[in-house]
């Protein structure tokens, strides 16, 4: 049995050209959402970097206060070893909640340009 891929449909839009792709890039709403993605993007990998890079350091340099510990033989080490998953699934949360509000209303209407030809024909989107 072989598996085929279905006829493309003929009614539906044609694959953008690179032209077109130039043309979105160079759009004010692909300019906003990259600025969207950044103003997110970048203060929450810097502040997790640090985060991690503190952790390491105490590790290695502060094995007392590591070492110190909470209740039985749990220690402030495990519990900020373990506090990096939380962050990290902290962070994913965020993020997905992030795009999904900001993000892809934003992507959503360069795919309706795209598929209404406002970038075929190189102007611009009137807001």
């Amino acid at each position: 049995m072989t598996l085929e891929a279905p006829a493309p449909d003929a009614s539906g839009p044609a694959a953008p050209t690179p032209d077109e792709f130039v043309a979105a890039q160079a759009s004010p709403e692909y300019a906003n959402l990259r600025r969207t993605l950044r103003r997110f993007v970048f203060p929450m990998t810097a502040f997790f970097l640090i985060w991690y890079a503190v952790y390491v350091l105490l590790g290695a340099f502060a094995h007392d206060f590591m070492g110190t510990p909470v209740w039985g033989n749990i220690n402030i080490g495990l519990i900020l070893g373990l506090a990096q998953f939380v962050t990290t699934f902290g962070i994913t949360f965020a993020y997905v909640r992030f795009a999904n509000r900001d993000l892809d209303p934003q992507a959503q209407q360069i795919r309706d340009n795209f598929t209404a030809g406002v970038y075929r024909s190189g102007q611009e989107v009137a807001r």
